[in-house]
């Protein structure tokens, strides 16, 4: 079992992946930041269709979420508007990759986070989930489009069973199959102290709500996330799952920018005496897949 942690961390997030009990990683994720705008976008895809369909799949939906950034779509778009164009493109690109596959189909689960200013607004496609914390409290998560889930809405099976039931897997919803997805959106204002948790299903099958609650609150969130993919991988044992994570911190207003001036000035004393011209970080500052 193959328990390295593919880690990655930007202001105020922190992002990571390891393999698991699995011969191959599967799930991918990015983090776009801008921070002239304090704008940020969480996106995390947990492939499949086997044969690598799985890993062509996730790395498919990431390439599609760095290239309509690049494009700066998301500034023009309003917040849901943009996230829906970036799974119905992602779709698209999973269906011309396709083409010329003859024992594989690229599919993909997809949970996206994008935040501007003081609003916060996400989709998902699968049952790779989005948690909102609030203290103690869990705002909300999202609910898986799968069989099990619906089992659970049906009362034919408990919460603490969905994890583990056979029907888990078997997906309602997904990127790349014969139909454009419906995607499934959320949003809410944004308040200091709040946390999320964006992870595939080989997170939160191996840990429980309040575990992700209390290391997203963590302030040593590489440490916390380091802990979180360790304690996936263990409980998933020689057969787990990929596992992939990302935590995300509110600050108060103004935080990522005036983070931002202060790396620029250490990075450029000699600039910093005339000033940054109020820039700190790259403009298309990014954390891999």
């Amino acid at each position: 079992m193959d328990q390295a942690i593919d880690f990655h961390a930007k202001p105020q997030v922190a992002a990571g992946r390891a393999r698991g009990g699995r011969d191959a990683q599967q799930d991918a994720l990015v983090c776009l930041h801008d921070p002239a705008s304090d704008t940020l976008l969480l996106l995390l895809a947990d492939g499949m269709g086997g044969d690598g369909a799985g890993e062509l799949a996730a790395e498919g939906v990431i390439d599609t979420a760095r290239r309509l950034w690049e494009q700066g779509l998301w500034r023009e778009q309003p917040g849901a508007l943009f996230l829906e164009s970036l799974c119905q493109e992602a779709h698209a690109e999973l269906v011309r990759r396709r083409e010329g596959l003859v024992a594989a189909e690229p599919h993909s689960t997809v949970v996206a986070l994008l935040v501007r200013g003081k609003q916060a607004y996400w989709v998902h496609v699968g049952d790779s989930r989005l948690y909102r914390f609030q203290g103690r409290r869990c705002l909300s998560c999202t609910e898986d489009h799968s069989v099990a889930q619906l089992k659970l809405r049906r009362g034919e099976i408990t919460p603490e069973q969905l994890g583990r039931d056979p029907d888990q897997h078997k997906l309602l919803r997904g990127l790349g199959g014969s139909a454009p997805p419906e995607v499934e959106h959320g949003g809410a204002l944004l308040h200091t102290g709040q946390t999320f948790a964006l992870c595939s299903d080989g997170v939160w099958e191996q840990l429980s709500t309040q575990e992700l609650r209390r290391l997203s609150r963590r302030r040593d969130q590489r440490g916390a996330l380091h802990e979180a993919l360790l304690l996936a991988t263990a409980r998933g044992g020689e057969q787990g799952d990929n596992a992939a994570l990302i935590f995300l911190r509110i600050a108060g207003a103004g935080w990522v920018r005036r983070y931002g001036e202060k790396l620029w000035s250490a990075m450029h004393p000699a600039a910093a005496v005339r000033g940054p011209g109020g820039r700190g970080l790259a403009s298309d500052g990014e954390v891999g897949r």
